[in-house]
């Protein structure tokens, strides 16, 4: 098949959904598939795996967001491109603009879509001081994805929740992580000697993008509250972001480890002992997989990965949405206790051992071929001439 993923968020950027575009576009090339991968001009280059083929648009700068861009409206280029090259199948991974340029140029020439939802952008906006434009935001996303044949989400509630909004055609495609490359054997003494702690020091990590949504001010109240137990405890932070630089200020005795890739995160997961995640906003959180693959027990609001993987008592604490006090407590009690730590990294691990990328993918693929398959049996007469 010729397929068409269009996003607006992508390698060398890192987050959750450029990683995981990533992963289906090099999967779906890895199984003799031709990926034309239409996403906004980068600044730095960025070699992708053969069978994926780059177009790029233009882009600006995202606001209070550094580093990251998104599309410009690209409707006429899009459908000059694909009346040339017409995919079989278009997946359009992200809502901003050239995705809503995609999906409009992918309905007027006839051409299955798929769209993705993996940002609350609606739950964005009381986090930037805009919340009442949360209706609006709302909306629009109910109208952009009511545009295409089929909306995948990596979960029964997001599932649930998009029906409620009106959004019609949702299809469940679950989110997997590499177990090899995550795993408790990663474990660096080396690393952990260079935050200065010892074997019996507990390291307790925070990775993913250091902004307002990821609800950074209760990260920084739990520790504090674990410190009060455990006074050597350290605290690791991975990634970057726009608040990076006033957390580090006011929280001087942080570790602030920047952007790391492939195995070097591999080693920071498996290096720690706990991972505390606090974040309300995340439409999944393929952080919390990495983390309970990579051996560690994960304490986290019962959304997205959590309410799927997550086992209260088990592999970790799964916490009522909201309950700071209780979230709190879940990450004293864990971190103080170290036989607790050991006993539920190993359930963490392999609470997920059997989760595999190439069954995503081959759903993935089976999902491309169904939506065009469809689409040729209702309009023959256009797919003849395709």
């Amino acid at each position: 098949m010729r397929i068409g993923i269009v996003t607006e968020t992508y390698p060398p950027e890192i987050n959750g959904v450029a990683l995981t575009v990533h992963s289906l576009a090099a999967g779906l090339a890895a199984r003799g598939h031709t990926v034309e991968l239409t996403r906004p001009r980068q600044a730095e280059p960025f070699h992708d795996e053969p069978g994926i083929f780059p177009v790029e648009m233009r882009g600006a700068s995202l606001p209070r967001y550094p580093g990251l861009r998104f599309g410009l409206p690209a409707g006429r280029a899009l459908k000059q491109r694909w009346t040339r090259l017409r995919p079989d199948a278009i997946y359009v991974a992200t809502e901003g603009p050239l995705g809503w340029s995609a999906v409009r140029a992918a309905k007027a020439l006839g051409i299955p879509a798929a769209t993705g939802f993996h940002t609350r952008f609606d739950t964005y906006a009381n986090h930037y001081g805009v919340g009442f434009l949360t209706p609006v935001v709302r909306g629009y996303l109910r109208r952009f994805h009511c545009r295409a044949a089929a909306t995948l989400v990596p979960t029964d509630a997001l599932a649930r929740e998009l029906a409620d909004l009106g959004v019609d055609s949702v299809r469940l495609l679950r989110r997997a992580v590499d177990t090899q490359l995550f795993h408790p054997s990663h474990r660096d003494t080396a690393l952990r000697t260079e935050w200065g702690v010892d074997g019996n020091t507990p390291v307790v990590l925070y990775v993913g993008r250091i902004a307002a949504e990821k609800n950074l001010d209760l990260a920084v109240r739990s520790f504090r509250a674990i410190q009060r137990e455990v006074p050597k405890a350290r605290y690791v932070w991975v990634g970057d972001g726009p608040s990076r630089a006033a957390l580090q200020a006011a929280n001087p005795d942080f570790i602030f480890a920047g952007v790391q890739r492939g195995e070097a995160l591999a080693r920071h997961y498996a290096s720690a002992d706990v991972f505390p995640f606090p974040s309300l906003s995340e439409t999944f959180g393929n952080v919390i997989l990495e983390a309970l693959a990579a051996g560690l027990p994960v304490v986290a609001y019962e959304e997205g990965a959590a309410r799927e993987h997550l086992a209260s008592g088990v592999n970790g604490f799964r916490i009522e949405a909201g309950n700071e006090r209780a979230f709190i407590e879940a990450a004293c009690t864990l971190t103080a206790n170290a036989s607790l730590i050991r006993h539920m990294g190993r359930a963490a691990q392999a609470s997920i051992a059997n989760l595999s990328p190439d069954a995503v993918i081959r759903e993935f693929e089976s999902l491309l071929r169904e939506l065009a398959k469809e689409h040729r049996d209702e309009h023959p007469a256009a797919a003849a001439h395709a």
